[in-house]
């Protein structure tokens, strides 16, 4: 799976450090890279964390987000300088570099040494080292992890611990999902230990709801809901007019299609938005039903088993059609599931 030692040597002496994570960061996304940056500043390296888009408000508490540079067109010149001189390149959370959209290219001709920290399937191969692993329940794990058998665990403190508390609580649904193993049990009662606050975390990101954001949420559930029990299927479609309506901002639709899964009875659950780059999905399952497939093989898509996401260049109305279009074609897979 991985090198240690090879990423011992590289990490030896200071080098110029660029870490980034995919478009419209999460939690893990977020925390997994500031964890890092957090160890690698300790090590004497100049780290410099660039997301390829904005990310949401309730995630701005952790430290080291001040510091955070969000990729634009107005700062192009200066993101591909950085990327260019950059000696170490981190890659987080994400397993293809269109997931970074143009800084993809920028990073794939860039001369650092490209280092790849993820768990999601099917990986481009574009990394010189790779600290990957499908299993594990969130790439701040994995950051963890590196940093125990670097044998430099002594060097999280309070504030990288906070930031990979929250990926891997965000990641592990609150430490429901499958994914939620002994090993990520172990690491949380590590990060308890040296003072991580984890009903503060939880607060800062679940508790933070702007008033119009409930009031989407109240709407999403009671007027855009469809239920298909003949497919075990739940699904929220939600136009770009009704976003705007809501003044929705980055994350505030962040978690609706698990109120989908919730339901009784169903096993595949999706939410369908018209951005203005597509129309973005995000797709969840439970049991044996692989969203992961279902994304690649139809949505130009993929991530894990039972959490992925895909896009759709068509309308918002085409792409709901096609969506309960295909549901045919999976019902005996979706019946012989179970949640």
């Amino acid at each position: 799976m991985h090198d240690i030692n090879a990423l011992k040597e590289l990490l030896k002496t200071p080098k110029e450090v660029m870490i980034t994570t995919h478009h419209k960061p999460d939690a893990d996304a977020l925390g997994s890279s500031l964890g890092l940056a957090g160890y690698l500043k300790k090590k004497g390296h100049r780290v410099t964390v660039i997301t390829p888009s904005d990310y949401p408000n309730f995630l701005a508490w952790m430290s080291g987000n001040e510091d955070v540079l969000v990729y634009s067109k107005e700062n192009d010149e200066l993101v591909h300088r950085i990327i260019d001189e950059a000696q170490v390149i981190f890659c987080l959370d994400f397993s293809v570099l269109s997931r970074i959209n143009e800084m993809g290219e920028y990073i794939r001709e860039a001369k650092g040494t490209k280092v790849l920290i993820d768990h999601h399937l099917q990986p481009e191969q574009f990394a010189d080292l790779d600290y990957s692993k499908t299993t594990a329940a969130a790439t701040a794990e994995l950051v963890y992890d590196l940093i125990k058998e670097m044998g430099e665990a002594d060097l999280i403190d309070t504030h990288i611990g906070e930031c990979l508390y929250a990926g891997i609580m965000t990641d592990t649904g609150s430490f429901r999902h499958p994914s939620t193993s002994k090993n990520v049990h172990l690491i949380i009662a590590d990060l308890l230990h040296i003072g991580v606050n984890a009903s503060n975390i939880h607060r800062l990101i679940y508790d933070s709801s702007s008033e119009l954001r409930l009031r989407f949420l109240g709407y999403a559930l009671k007027d855009k809901l469809v239920v298909l029990p003949e497919f075990k299927t739940a699904y929220i479609a939600i136009s770009a007019d009704e976003l705007k309506a809501y003044d929705s901002k980055t994350g505030d639709t962040e978690g609706l299609v698990n109120f989908a899964l919730s339901i009784e009875g169903i096993v595949f659950a999706a939410v369908i938005i018209d951005r203005s780059q597509g129309v973005k999905m995000s797709f969840r399952s439970v049991g044996n039903f692989s969203v992961n497939d279902f994304a690649r093989e139809n949505f130009s898509g993929g991530g894990h088993k039972n959490a992925s996401g895909g896009i759709s260049t068509d309308t918002l109305e085409n792409t709901v059609a096609k969506f309960e279009g295909l549901l045919p074609k999976y019902k005996e897979q979706l019946n012989s599931s179970t949640n």
